[in-house]
């Protein structure tokens, strides 16, 4: 077997450097002189005969295609080295990184349970999160910046592994001193005249707009927020009602105003949140505990 002509070490500089832009900020936080940085990117480069970014004093560097490449694959290899020093010290116990990523409007209820019951058996981990839309998210699991994401089953990318962890129904959310805020359930054919307010982070919209159409509806949509709570506080305010999947655990905007959760009178189909992760890529075992325990506690 060859031996590698690069070492870990400067895999781990070029992920740090691809990952800040530059080499100064990249520098500063591996606490490593600037110099010794752009060395070793300069050997492994050598060592891999191949350009991995453009160098430009003013500008940082951009990786090259061949840059992404390698970024993808030095990822992994240095997820691949921590479990094997983990393997290796013979605890057992997990450390090192797992990053994991959350849809935007399913954060708030569906990460802080999951990260704190996960994080308590293992506190050698350090469980890292982001919440984006979904599109992002996926990209980012794609491109080897993510271990797993949570999404909804709502276009998702076909080289992605996923598991079901439960399913959520639809709701309108209503001022409290909507008209028909005393109902059990609304009909969306009889909010179609009001104005809608619809929360805009992809694929929300799309699936909103979806329903409408098979419904053979189309709302009057007068505000289109990227955030849960700014929807939340429109409602609250009375100037529209929204068509929401996740659902939070209290009634009041941040600005104390009442709002409430009815159920919708058509047939409309559930959500799926799934916990996905790209086929490609064998997952480690932090990676790996995570998916179980996601598994063992939701109700899929």
């Amino acid at each position: 077997m060859n031996q590698p002509r690069f070492t870990l070490r400067q895999l781990r500089y070029f992920v740090t450097i691809a990952e800040c832009g530059t080499l100064s900020e990249a520098a500063s936080r591996l606490h490593v002189a600037q110099p010794t940085l752009s060395q070793a990117l300069t050997d492994l480069e050598r060592a891999l005969r191949v350009q991995l970014c453009v160098r430009r004093r003013a500008h940082g560097i951009t990786l090259t295609p061949s840059g992404h490449q390698v970024l993808r694959q030095a990822r992994h290899l240095l997820r691949q080295a921590e479990d094997l020093e983990s393997a290796a010290s013979g605890q057992g116990s997990l450390t090192g990184v797992l990053s994991v990523g959350c849809y935007v409007t399913l954060a708030p209820t569906v990460l802080p349970p999951l990260l704190q019951g996960f994080s308590a058996p293992h506190p050698e981990l350090t469980v890292e999160f982001s919440e984006d839309t979904q599109d992002v998210l996926q990209q980012r699991l794609l491109h080897g910046e993510l271990d797993l994401a949570i999404l909804y089953d709502m276009d998702v990318n076909p080289e992605l592994a996923r598991t079901v962890l439960h399913t959520v129904r639809p709701h309108v959310l209503l001022p409290a001193d909507h008209p028909m805020a005393d109902r059990s359930s609304v009909s969306l054919r009889d909010l179609e005249p009001e104005p809608m307010v619809l929360l805009d982070a992809p694929p929300s919209s799309h699936n909103t707009l979806a329903i409408y159409e098979n419904l053979g509806l189309v709302p009057r949509v007068r505000y289109r927020p990227s955030t849960i709570e700014t929807t939340r506080a429109l409602v609250g305010r009375g100037m529209g009602y929204a068509l929401l999947v996740q659902r939070p655990n209290h009634d009041r905007t941040h600005e104390g105003r009442r709002v409430v959760v009815k159920e919708i009178a058509e047939q409309v189909p559930s959500a799926r949140v799934l916990l996905a992760w790209p086929r490609a890529t064998r997952l480690n075992r932090r990676a790996e505990e995570f998916v179980r325990f996601c598994r063992e506690n939701s109700a899929a």
